[in-house]
């Protein structure tokens, strides 16, 4: 079999900038430390950090002795959660992603200006909630998923109006919707440089590119990372014949490798590499040989300071 290996895929620096923060904490502060949502969309990941101290929850009220530091996740939070915690006395460490928080920024630029706004992301996401939570309640928002969504808006077409995306949504789903906001708002505007990160952008292109060569991929990340879903859709929109999205190699369908004689494989942006690694040894354990090849599409040199 030969196997096409993406890069990059895998860590983005906001991942790696958030879970250092989860490591360092537990160094300074001790056990437990809590940590407000899924610090990342990784069941693996969770799993190592809960096995090291942190304790993970959904509200600020679950947090049994409020000596204890509480770290926001890198999903972000919305403005009241931050106004919950100063109440409670909390030791506040955000490891909020720097590109999800220069969203934050700039739809409160929005508001300052009075400007509605428009939010193109899912609804329930942790990320879109924190984002949305930047505004008051009862400001002039709308939450869109789709260009069907975008054409039931009821903004007027000649008014200026604000526009963010998630970070993690399918970069050419976002375009098309995003083309027909531009047509039908002329005055709309949004950040220069677009909302949806390059690590999000990155992998996309990867697998785009992965597709045009093997017959089969798989996607390392868990079902409930929206970067890696999004993956596994742009495969299949690319003309992979089959894309897989798995946790690890323990998931594996290998009836679903049967006539594969060319296998894609990329990771989510919080899917850390040994799962890669554990991937490529069980291949190496069913084939008599694998012939491994580099996929590069670009060379990431971002980092975030903690």
């Amino acid at each position: 079999m030969d196997v096409f290996l993406a890069e990059p895929r895998g860590f983005c620096a906001g991942v790696i900038r958030a879970v250092s923060v989860v490591r360092n904490t537990l160094a300074q502060y001790g056990a437990p430390v809590y940590v407000r949502h899924e610090i990342v969309h990784n069941k693996h990941v969770i799993a190592e950090l809960e096995k090291a101290g942190a304790v993970f929850i959904e509200n600020l009220n679950e947090i049994q002795d409020l000596n204890r530091p509480v770290i926001f996740s890198a999903h972000g939070v919305p403005l009241s959660v931050t106004e919950e915690a100063k109440q409670r006395g909390l030791t506040v460490i955000d490891a909020t992603c720097p590109l999800v928080s220069r969203v934050h920024q700039q739809i409160r630029k929005y508001a300052d200006r009075k400007l509605p706004v428009i939010v193109i992301g899912n609804a329930g996401h942790p990320e879109i909630i924190g984002t949305a939570g930047q505004l008051p309640d009862g400001y002039p928002l709308r939450i869109i998923s789709s260009k069907a969504e975008a054409e039931a808006l009821d903004f007027s077409a000649d008014e200026e109006i604000g526009m963010v995306t998630q970070t993690t949504l399918s970069v050419d789903d976002t375009a098309e919707i995003t083309a027909y906001l531009q047509k039908r708002f002329s005055k709309l505007v949004a950040m220069k440089a677009g909302d949806i990160c390059y690590a999000t952008t990155n992998r996309q292109k990867a697998v785009k590119a992965l597709a045009q060569k093997t017959d089969t991929i798989i996607i390392i990340g868990s079902a409930n990372s929206s970067n890696s879903r999004q993956l596994k859709e742009t495969a299949l929109k690319a003309g992979a014949a089959e894309a897989l999205l798995i946790d690890d190699a323990g998931d594996l369908d290998w009836k679903k490798l049967e006539n594969c004689a060319r296998l894609g494989i990329s990771a989510g942006a919080s899917a850390p590499e040994y799962l890669v690694e554990g991937l490529l040894d069980n291949l190496r354990r069913h084939y008599d040989k694998i012939k491994i090849h580099k996929l590069i599409i670009a060379e990431e040199k971002v980092s975030f300071k903690i």
